[in-house]
């Protein structure tokens, strides 16, 4: 593995989405019983920009915000990354996302409260997208909550996957599922599984694959989106590490990494897919990628915010990853 992945392209990963601010519990408890909160980032793929970008890799991260402080700091934040903001919208008119999250002791998920119903970013729709920036990148990675949203940040996402896997780059796609972004778990089922089949890495987790696909092991799950034109799925399995079904490596299983401690799930799977797009965007074997992927993902489980678990190139090659 060489210290830094090679650039063919101007940008080797862009993706869009929602950034929040994420203000953190300073202690365990009923979210109304905190007295101080800490504020960071949050959103799913912006946790995965800033991981790649940590990485070395020049990523491009497409959004709104508002002018508001909420949305000063977080794309200041983003820059302060490396993070190309260039497509980055920021409008006077528009308020920025935010959302509390409560601290939990000995793992479990912690209370997480939205506040993001007519932000910024929700009024994405197909006129964000740059054809010639886009194009730019040899990857696109794309979620399951940059589409749902809104009315019509779906269409913005499916576009977005079209155009890059038209032009032969690639595509991978993590559901991400928000239940309650969605008017109906029906809905949420069919647009989601409609927008894998424009990805070429499908990345599910365990309990969602089940309900998205109706099966109920990573097998099967994996299986169900290899069928629909997926190149590559790796079936998320916590601790358990990750099963993959792939065209260049065929199916197997990565066990996962020893924690000593959870403090906090959330942005383990975005971890996850931090390591796999990176490794494979290396040049990496799909079992070396998963690998990795599960090694962030572990560490991303050890620490308070949704991105201050995840690494930087140097610590990747100190773990020999």
């Amino acid at each position: 593995m060489t210290d830094l992945p090679h650039r063919a392209h101007a940008l080797d990963v862009i993706t869009f989405g929602e950034a929040m601010l994420l203000l953190v519990a300073d202690r365990p408890g009923p979210l109304e019983d905190a007295a101080f909160f800490h504020k960071r980032t949050a959103g799913a793929e912006t946790n995965v920009a800033i991981g790649l970008a940590r990485l070395g890799l020049h990523v491009g991260w497409a959004s709104r915000l508002g002018t508001d402080s909420m949305g000063r700091y977080l794309l200041a934040a983003m820059r302060k990354e490396g993070i190309d903001c260039s497509h980055v919208v920021c409008d006077a008119a528009q308020k920025t996302g935010f959302q509390f999250k409560g601290k939990v002791l000995g793992g479990g998920d912690p209370e997480v409260e939205y506040h993001r119903k007519g932000s910024a970013a929700s009024h994405m729709d197909v006129d964000d997208i740059d054809r010639d920036w886009l194009l730019s990148a040899r990857h696109l990675h794309a979620t399951g909550v940059f589409a749902a949203i809104s009315d019509t940040t779906l269409p913005a996402a499916r576009e977005a996957m079209v155009l890059m896997r038209a032009a032969g780059r690639s595509v991978s796609f993590d559901p991400n599922l928000r239940p309650t972004l969605w008017p109906t778990p029906e809905r949420m089922r069919e647009a989601i599984n409609e927008l894998a089949t424009h990805a070429d890495w499908v990345l599910p987790g365990l309990e969602e694959g089940r309900f998205l696909t109706g099966q109920a092991g990573a097998e099967g799950i994996a299986r169900f989106y290899r069928a629909r034109g997926a190149r590559l799925v790796v079936v998320k399995l916590g601790a358990e590490g990750a099963y993959f079904d792939s065209d260049t490596a065929g199916c197997g299983h990565v066990p996962g990494f020893a924690v000593a401690e959870v403090v906090d799930t959330v942005g383990a799977g975005d971890g996850f897919a931090v390591g796999v797009i990176s490794a494979l965007l290396d040049g990496l074997g799909v079992p070396e990628a998963v690998r990795r992927g599960a090694w962030i993902g572990a560490r991303a489980v050890q620490v308070l915010g949704d991105s201050e678990g995840l690494p930087t190139r140097a610590e990747l090659l100190a773990a020999g990853l």
